[in-house]
């Protein structure tokens, strides 16, 4: 029996979660065990003084979670799990992208640190390998809330939690380009119509259209990922042609 993927988080403030991560698919599939998380909390491991963090040494304003802290808490692990990739959240960190959330989803688990305040001693990320990360040129209070970003984006990638997975071919920035644009009920609203094509029957027309808004809109919003997308299928298609001279 393959194991469950698990996310072990480490946090001074645990009675965050599961907050969004309790309700929906994720809620439901943590109920059935399809996957697990594990809270740690920094507050039950303080160092010698009963504190957790110091002031930064060279001054400066903030608080720094302290090595000793984070090593007891890290014993709590079992040897499978201190194996997993860790990551600290971070404005410095490289931003992850929907490739690295399938790539993650497919380990056995990620563990992850939360700093608050002024951060952690950067010897914890040297000494426990800490792959710095970020969701965006943006700062936030802590990191409770990027990792329950990234146990969502992951989790929703694991078997047997989205209904119809072909759905997730579909995702923004699965093919490096964005997603199309979706239309329900009233075909008329206000003044604006469900274009026709979605209306015809013809799924072929339907996919070619759709594709074709997702270029249009990539082109426009993210020319970056277009030129990714441009890339890579030049590849694929020079791969192909030697393929087919072989």
């Amino acid at each position: 029996m393959a194991p469950v993927w698990q996310a072990n988080v480490f946090t001074i403030f645990p009675e965050a979660f599961p907050g969004s991560l309790g309700v929906s698919l994720c809620g439901k599939a943590l109920l059935q065990g399809i996957w697990k998380l594990n809270l740690i909390d920094l507050k039950k491991f303080p160092a010698k003084s009963d504190r957790i963090d110091f002031p930064p040494y060279g001054g400066g304003a903030g608080m720094v979670l302290a090595t000793q802290v984070f090593a007891d808490a890290f014993t709590q692990l079992d040897d499978m799990e201190r194996n997993m990739r860790r990551f600290y959240f971070s404005p410095r960190g490289r931003q992850l992208t929907h490739k690295d959330l399938l790539e993650l989803s497919r380990f056995d688990g990620i563990s992850m640190l939360c700093g608050r305040y002024e951060g952690v001693d950067q010897r914890i990320l040297d000494l426990y390998e800490m792959e710095e990360i970020s969701l965006g040129d943006f700062v936030l209070l802590g990191g409770e809330v990027a990792a329950m970003a990234i146990i969502e984006g992951c989790v929703r990638l694991l078997p047997n939690i989205v209904g119809d997975e072909t759905s997730l071919l579909e995702d923004s920035f699965h093919d490096n380009l964005l997603e199309h644009d979706h239309y329900t009920k009233p075909e008329q609203y206000q003044g604006w119509s469900v274009p026709e094509v979605l209306l015809s029957g013809n799924h072929k027309e339907i996919a070619q259209f759709r594709l074709n808004q997702s270029k249009q809109l990539t082109m426009r919003r993210r020319p970056d990922l277009w030129g990714k997308y441009v890339s890579e299928k030049m590849l694929r298609t020079n791969d192909h042609e030697k393929k087919g001279k072989t």
